[in-house]
């Protein structure tokens, strides 16, 4: 699993970009500022569109079906030799999410641009347009273990496992709640709001995340989670690369939670 790695280590021409960009208060701008410049040869992949299922009713943003993120990838020209970098608009959960799913898929040369696409256009040159690649036939090893569902879930809270809220503090103490119906948070979770992770330049490396994820068990299953799966990924990807390898993310997340569950509050 390769989730960091310098950009310039990377073989610029035989290196695969995906941009992430997207605003959840403008959800074609990402789309639209892909057309106006990108990094050249990346393709986009919309958080709804094609990272989502939106047809779904397991929460907000469920992650896609196996057929479609197999449909994503042939479509894109990705095949497993692939070194590949994704970005969004930096500091942002949106790339997170797209490697946490790539390595879902079987991918294991994935790097997260951390300082968003400003920092990567520095380094690589730029086109408008759309990107068009030959599609491939690779077949995906999907690693079931990464994603989990709200029947996992409750497995795990069963078995005393550790479960952790994404959200803000006051988001998970149910102090406000501006986007689902019930505030609160899922019983046992403890809670580490995913901005901690954010600095003035992007996300933390796995090195400058560590001392924050020291109380976190190296040898124990861990589930993440957050409204709805986008950004509790930024946590999921720092705990990968801090060495809790059991780590999952519970893709439908509070939002799918709370639909037939109870909840706690710590007002």
């Amino acid at each position: 699993m390769i989730i960091t790695k310098d950009l310039h280590e990377l073989p610029k021409t035989t290196t695969r970009f995906i941009d992430t960009r997207f605003d959840l208060q403008n959800t074609t701008w990402g789309g639209d500022a892909y057309q106006q410049d990108h990094i050249q040869g990346a393709v986009y992949w919309h958080l709804e569109d094609h990272l989502s299922d939106m047809a779904s009713d397991k929460g907000r943003h469920p992650a896609p079906s196996k057929d479609h993120m197999s449909q994503l990838i042939q479509k894109s020209g990705l095949s497993y030799e692939d070194e590949i970098i994704v970005y969004d608009q930096g500091n942002a959960p949106f790339a997170s999410r797209a490697v946490v799913l790539l390595l879902w898929a079987g991918f294991t040369k994935v790097s997260l641009a951390r300082e968003g696409y400003n920092r990567l256009k520095e380094v690589y040159p730029v086109e408008g347009g759309t990107a068009w690649y030959p599609a491939t036939d690779q077949q995906l090893h999907f690693n079931d273990s990464l994603l989990v569902d709200q029947e996992d879930v409750k497995t795990h809270i069963a078995h005393s496992g550790v479960l952790v809220d994404a959200r803000s503090f006051e988001r998970y103490r149910g102090i406000v709640e501006p986007i689902d119906k019930v505030a609160g948070h899922i019983p046992t979770a403890q809670n580490f709001d995913w901005e901690q992770l954010k600095t003035e330049k992007g996300l933390m490396t796995s090195k400058e995340a560590e001392s924050l994820l020291l109380n976190f068990p190296k040898d124990e299953t861990i589930v993440t989670y957050c409204g709805s799966g986008v950004t509790a990924s930024p946590l999921t990807i720092a705990l990968l690369e801090n060495g809790r390898h059991q780590t999952k993310l519970y893709t439908g997340s509070y939002s799918d939670w709370i639909q037939t569950n109870e909840i706690e509050t710590s007002k």
